[in-house]
């Protein structure tokens, strides 16, 4: 007879917190502490646990693995771009994890110059991240950045490209991102709080200087901001932005002088959300000023930027979201989105052009790629539906012809875009309003009350997921699964008001959204509730938390990845990073409205004796957003109060943070244990 399996049982150490003289109890607070032993034992006993209770589809989980690795072309290279004189190229190579970084100088045919070879740095590390690289103006050096943790926390260094060596300038605790002035010698970088990891200072270096000797140039004092510099893609201005989640202030320096003092572009006023870009004598302006919710175009002189002065470009509209501009020499493009469309505008300077590119499909996404030459008569940007790869695309602004650069290659010869359907439809939340779910599934598959489907949403931060193309989602589709993602309020798919109405103390209207749109789907029989399984990651965890809290029998399983689940406490403590510069998002609980509010839909506050669906939850130990205590307490308090024989597993990665594992494969193992918990559930191993 098979012995039973028996979970672990996390110890209650019951903690009171009391705010606003309302009292919770915390029998788990004590796993917030990774370096009592204690702690560690218990999460790597639950990863024991989940081990045992997955082992029967091991097997099917290295046969996933292999299958999603198998369509990913290994040997891949980058489309080129250029960038004052040299050709940019990413490159993969057979069998190795990480991509190296290479250039040629002003022809595709010169020899290659490689950058970085990130194979050979990640070497001997668990966890390996190169951040962003700065190659200074007369192309000598370059200001990069490495993560060994996963905790966003990047050490700053430079090297020399003509002679290899990398210099001991070397600075911690950085965002990762660095500008170099005109001089090619003065660099410019954003520091972060130690505790908070708050980004809240830019510093000054001097190339070949100690960094003790480095110039603080800016501190952003506001807890609830995060301040970040970068250069104008004019290479005229040294820029820096300061931001929280609705107010923006930008100052610029002119980046031939980098010893005189920033500007301010605009005094910030809150509310008033902006971001500047430069062309010739004027900063263009993406303002939500003036009443202007889905944000319009502006521009000012380059010597009067104060608001007082800024002429309108392009007028706001109701229906329009304006999500960004890139700026050419002979044309400025705009990319919008109408209806939960995206939508790029050309329209040259002189006012002779004005029109849209043509795209056909409802389940599509369109966005401006990489174009960093500002003289270019090229407007490259990507293209991807759920159903067709993702391609490159170099439209010739001049003659208007448009040339495919690359289309992802689905290696394995079986993937074929006729073979697989995908449509738009609307589902009716309870207040009435029409929230748009996106579907793809195979031609074969058979819709009803049978079929599988897994329903994905994140919802927070305005963040809009749109409908895109997966080689990995096809080891689902080809099974016979239906994936949908439900575009709930919260994102800003139907403009900022669609944003604005899923946060705050409309924060619940998410959770209905996604709930309703489950319901939608079951009674329009896409599928039932013994079929249908939900996926969040982050804060689509929480979202996760939410709906089985408020309507555990919709779900027959559900994935929460890096879970955000205990609201109110962590919004409490504003030591953790993120916290302060949340408020607009989720509320101050130090005030008595919010805390009310999030204490009613924090997924950890309101675990109740009952029967929740299957539920897979996925942690990393060195998170700096979604700390690993969230999903590790919220696990150890649903295994003491639900109740029926569900499974409930919780997967720590005890080497990562927030993104998961580093390296190109290393990721789809932490997938492949993903859909196999679902595929099992559905009776499905091979």
């Amino acid at each position: 007879m098979k012995a039973e399996i028996k979970p672990p049982i996390a110890n209650k150490k019951p903690k009171k917190l009391t705010v606003h003289n309302d009292t919770r109890i915390d029998d788990y607070y004590w796993l917030n502490d990774r370096d009592n032993p204690e702690v560690i034992d218990y999460l790597n006993a639950e990863n024991t646990y989940t081990k045992q209770v997955m082992k029967h589809t091991e097997g099917f989980q290295q046969q996933l693995f292999e299958e999603m690795k198998g369509r990913i072309k290994e040997d891949d290279t980058s489309v080129p771009y250029k960038l004052n004189g040299y050709w940019y190229i990413t490159r993969y190579e057979m069998g190795k994890d990480y991509p190296v970084y290479t250039r040629k100088k002003e022809t595709l045919k010169a020899p290659e110059e490689i950058l970085f070879d990130c194979n050979q740095m990640a070497e001997g590390l668990t966890y390996f991240n190169l951040g962003a690289i700065a190659i200074s103006p007369d192309n000598t050096m370059a200001a990069f950045s490495v993560d060994t943790l996963g905790r966003r926390q990047y050490t700053l260094k430079i090297k020399n490209l003509l002679t290899g060596e990398i210099f001991q300038d070397e600075v911690l605790n950085t965002t990762g991102s660095a500008s170099w002035a005109n001089d090619n010698k003065t660099l410019f970088y954003a520091m972060k709080d130690e505790i908070t990891l708050r980004s809240h200072k830019i510093f000054k270096h001097r190339l070949g200087e100690s960094n003790n000797d480095d110039i603080e140039v800016f501190h952003e004092k506001d807890e609830t901001y995060n301040t970040f510099v970068y250069k104008s893609k004019s290479k005229k201005y040294i820029i820096i932005g300061s931001s929280s989640t609705l107010t923006s202030e930008y100052r610029f320096l002119d980046a031939d002088t980098p010893d005189a003092d920033f500007k301010v572009f605009n005094k910030r006023k809150r509310g008033l959300d902006y971001s500047i870009a430069h062309y010739g004598d004027n900063f263009y302006i993406i303002a939500n000023c003036d009443g202007a919710t889905n944000f319009k175009v502006l521009k000012t002189n380059i010597n009067n930027t104060n608001k007082t002065f800024w002429k309108e470009v392009i007028p706001h509209r109701e229906d329009v979201l304006v999500e960004d501009i890139e700026i050419f020499k002979d044309y400025l493009v705009v990319n919008e989105r109408e209806n939960g469309l995206n939508k790029l505008r050309i329209m040259s300077w002189d006012g002779q052009e004005d029109y849209y590119l043509p795209f056909e499909s409802e389940t599509y996404t369109a966005y401006i790629g990489n174009n960093p030459d500002f003289n270019s008569d090229f407007l490259r940007f990507g293209f991807n539906s759920l159903t067709t790869p993702s391609s490159v695309i170099d439209y010739n602004l001049k003659t208007k012809q448009s040339e495919v650069r690359k289309e992802q290659e689905v290696l394995g010869g079986k993937f074929k875009k006729e073979n697989y359907k995908s449509e738009r439809i609307w589902a009716t939340a309870r207040d009435g309003v029409k929230v748009p779910i996106s579907l793809v599934y195979k031609n074969s598959t058979k819709l009803g009350q049978q079929t599988p489907l897994l329903l994905y949403a994140y919802g927070s931060y305005g963040s809009t997921i749109d409908p895109s193309f997966s080689t990995i989602r096809l080891s689902l589709l080809d099974r016979g699964f239906v994936y949908a993602i439900a575009h709930v309020r919260g994102g800003e798919y139907l403009g900022r008001k669609w944003y604005e109405n899923g946060k705050l103390l409309f924060k619940k209207n998410t959770f209905t959204d996604f709930i309703d749109c489950s319901k939608y789907l079951i009674d329009s029989q896409y599928t039932s509730s013994k079929h249908l399984y939900a996926y969040g990651g982050s804060a689509g965890g929480m979202l996760m938390g939410g709906i089985i809290n408020m309507n555990p029998e919709l779900y027959n399983g559900v994935i929460a990845a890096v879970p955000f689940v205990d609201v109110l406490t962590t919004m409490l403590d504003d030591t953790i990073p993120l916290t302060t510069g949340e408020y607009d998002e989720w509320g101050n609980p130090n005030e008595l409205e919010y805390y009310n509010y999030m204490k009613s839909y924090s997924p950890y506050d309101n675990v109740e004796g009952k029967d929740y669906p299957n539920l897979l939850v996925t942690s990393g130990l060195h998170d700096s957003q979604v700390q690993y205590w969230e999903p590790a307490k919220w696990v150890a308090k649903l295994r003491e109060l639900k109740k029926g024989t569900n499974k409930l597993l919780l997967h720590t990665d005890m080497d990562a943070g927030h993104s998961g594992a580093s390296g190109r494969f290393e990721s789809l193992k932490e997938v492949a244990l993903e859909y196999a918990f679902i595929l099992d559930l559905e009776g499905i191993h091979c």
